[in-house]
């Protein structure tokens, strides 16, 4: 299956219930918009389909987003931006429109001064032309006097105010409407329809009476053309209220009111610089200034906002900025230009930088996670390449160490489950070996107790009929314990049973018969492996007992509180070849008992450290012998687990009680 359709199937088994209805309804809403049904009910479907929309794209959104981050390395990409690509970018935008911000207000504020400088220039030229009809000489005629001061101030201001028109009148009625000083003077800017101009005025007591001194200029093109040289373009846009009728028209909001252009004024001679590079790009600005306007029927709004609309480049301000320090100024931009390529350098690097450290962080965890899927089919051989001594070097280090530490944990396992198995089947065997049934003798009972100290004992015991009256009783400790003491055990009741149950065993001294199981040990068995063992048979016809011991723990037969040592025999099996062994015979009384155990009975310890003994077990047997065989088995063993206060055991505990009536 090929990734796309991998990831189609993924995100299909994503999507929820309503995921399909939304889905179903953007298909229905796309449908009727092809179509173009109309009326509310397909009105309504198609808006549910715009808002499921949404929401499917916000899911997708969402899906997108957990895909793309599951990747560390994706992760790792996406907070390198946001940690230093996004605040550099954002710096950068914020200086960019910092500068651009500055570059508006400056150059609005350049065309703003010139504005004002002309106003002032006006003013300053009423003023004078005041002066010099304040200080006429009565001889002179008035013609001749206002003659003298315009032709004066057109000589000062034409060049600075084309189109300036000078009138000394008596009494004109604008200086009745327009807001005067102390001087008596106005001087600003005044909107007559869609005609707007630049006008001062001062009223002044002259010898031929009082006159008002009027000075106009139109803002026209030529007006235009003269402002502000070192911008581009420049407009004027005279206002007007905006009414019901004009909401599709551009709208300028000033002061709370509303209005639209009512007419423009530019100069199309005025045009802007070429660009001296990609980034002097042009920038465009506004400034506001306000005029007076007056009404057809004479009325006057004092405040009617003008807008003065220009266009203009970087490169053409930083001059106008730098003038005061001449060429030095072209040094600042060119070294300002030269560190923000340093800084871009800078960044590119680091960018870089953070790409390649990312790529080796993430390709040590990739192998990492191609690592663990290995593991997880349980194949422990493969092993993370090591590419550097860092620390994701030694977390690789580590991991194959790991890997194959549990690779050996699980062989050594493997190894112990085996052991395991095979010891268990090794107690079922050995479970085997034991008698199954106990033989029924007249006027014996009989019972045997087997504690391992492992899940394989080493203690041996066994009875045998040899005849409806004749009894075979036999215990014995193997060398070792586990598997090993199993084996020799399995070997030495095969031959004692093979032994004991052919023709004219009932015959056979216990000395010949311990003698065959020694050179049988001796010539089958190593150097190493050897076996205590005893091996009574007793007739309830004669209650002789006869038996032999070969290194074991000497057995009691117990009757009316006194206990017999029954030691007659030899050493131990299993070391000497040949070795002569001797028969010893005993006249059970009635009512005895015969115990016969391992060391592992005698050997448990105290928290003195002393052993539990044989005369302390030979005391409890007197002490029990009176119960029932099962119960002096019991009691024996309990009696040396009291003595240790421990559950732990060292060795195995095999007992094995015959009562004989």
């Amino acid at each position: 299956m090929t990734p796309l359709r991998v990831q189609l199937k993924e995100f299909w088994q994503r999507l929820s219930r309503p995921d399909l209805v939304a889905a179903l309804v953007v298909i229905v809403g796309a449908i009727l918009y092809v179509v173009g049904s109309s009326g509310r009910v397909f009105s309504f479907v198609k808006f549910a389909a715009l808002l499921c929309l949404g929401y499917l794209l916000v899911r997708l959104a969402g899906w997108w987003r957990s895909r793309l981050l599951w990747s560390l390395r994706n992760r790792l990409i996406v907070a390198y931006l946001f940690i230093a690509l996004v605040p550099v970018v954002l710096t950068a935008i914020l200086a960019s429109l910092s500068a651009i911000l500055l570059y508006r207000q400056f150059g609005g504020y350049i065309l703003y001064q010139d504005l004002q400088r002309r106003v002032d220039m006006v003013a300053s030229g009423t003023e004078q032309i005041a002066v010099a009809l304040e200080s006429a000489h009565p001889g002179m005629g008035e013609e001749e006097v206002d003659r003298l001061a315009s032709a004066q101030e057109h000589a000062v201001y034409d060049s600075q105010l084309p189109g300036l028109r000078i009138e000394i009148a008596e009494r004109l009625p604008l200086s009745n409407k327009v807001p005067l000083n102390a001087k008596r003077q106005f001087a600003g800017f005044i909107q007559q329809e869609k005609s707007l101009f630049l006008v001062g005025l001062r009223i002044v007591r002259t010898p031929f009476g009082e006159r008002t001194v009027h000075l106009r200029v139109p803002i026209s093109a030529s007006f235009v053309s003269s402002l502000a040289p070192d911008l581009g373009t420049v407009e004027f846009r005279l206002l007007e209220p905006m009414t019901n009728a004009d909401q599709n028209t551009v709208k300028y909001t000033l002061s709370g009111r509303d209005y639209r252009a009512a007419a423009n004024v530019s100069d199309r001679r005025r045009v802007l610089r070429p660009a001296q590079g990609f980034w002097d790009s042009d920038i465009t600005g506004v400034t506001r200034f306000e005029a007076l306007f007056e009404y057809p029927d004479g009325k006057v709004d004092p405040a009617r906002p003008v807008v003065a609309v220009f266009t203009t480049r970087p490169s053409q301000l930083n001059l106008l900025m730098f003038s005061s320090v001449g060429d030095l100024g072209l040094v600042y931009v060119y070294a300002l230009g030269v560190l923000a390529v340093v800084f871009f350098l800078l960044e590119i690097a680091a960018l870089v930088t953070g790409v390649v450290l990312t790529r080796r962080i993430t390709s040590a965890v990739d192998g990492l996670y191609n690592a663990t899927l290995f593991v997880q089919r349980g194949d422990f051989s493969h092993r993370v390449k090591i590419e550097s001594r860092d620390q994701l070097g030694v977390l690789a280090e580590s991991f194959n160490l790991m890997t194959g530490s549990i690779s050996n944990l699980i062989e050594e396992q493997k190894q112990h489950q085996r052991l395991e198995n095979e010891i268990s089947i090794a107690r079922e065997v050995q479970n085997q070996l034991f008698p199954q049934k106990l033989p029924c003798v007249p006027g014996v009972n009989l019972e045997a107790v087997c504690k391992p100290a492992r899940m394989v004992s080493g203690d041996y015991y066994d009875f045998i009929q040899l005849n409806p009256t004749t009894l075979a009783i036999a215990v014995a400790d193997i060398s070792g314990k586990g598997i090993s003491a199993a084996l020799l055990m399995a070997s030495l009741q095969a031959a004692l049973r093979s032994l004991l149950l052919s023709p004219g065993s009932t015959h056979l001294s216990t000395a010949e018969l311990v003698s065959r199981l020694n050179n049988h040990l001796v010539r089958n068995t190593g150097d190493d492996r050897f076996a205590t063992f005893f091996i009574a048979i007793y007739d309830s016809s004669t209650r002789i007992l006869r038996y032999t011991n070969a290194g074991h723990l000497p057995s009691f037969c117990i009757c009316d509180g006194a206990a017999v040592a029954l030691e007659e025999g030899g050493m131990v099996l299993g070391v000497v070849e040949d070795y002569a062994y001797e028969e010893g015979k005993h006249l059970v009384p009635r009512h005895s008992t015969l115990v016969g155990y391992s060391d592992g009975l005698i050997e448990p310890e105290n928290v003195y450290g002393e052993e539990f003994g044989i005369h302390r077990l030979r005391d409890a047997a007197i002490r029990l012998h009176t119960g029932s065989p099962r119960a002096v088995a019991l009691g024996l063993m309990q009696a040396a687990d009291e003595w240790a206060g421990t559950p732990e055991q060292a060795d195995d505990m095999t007992v094995i009680v015959a009562s004989m009536e």
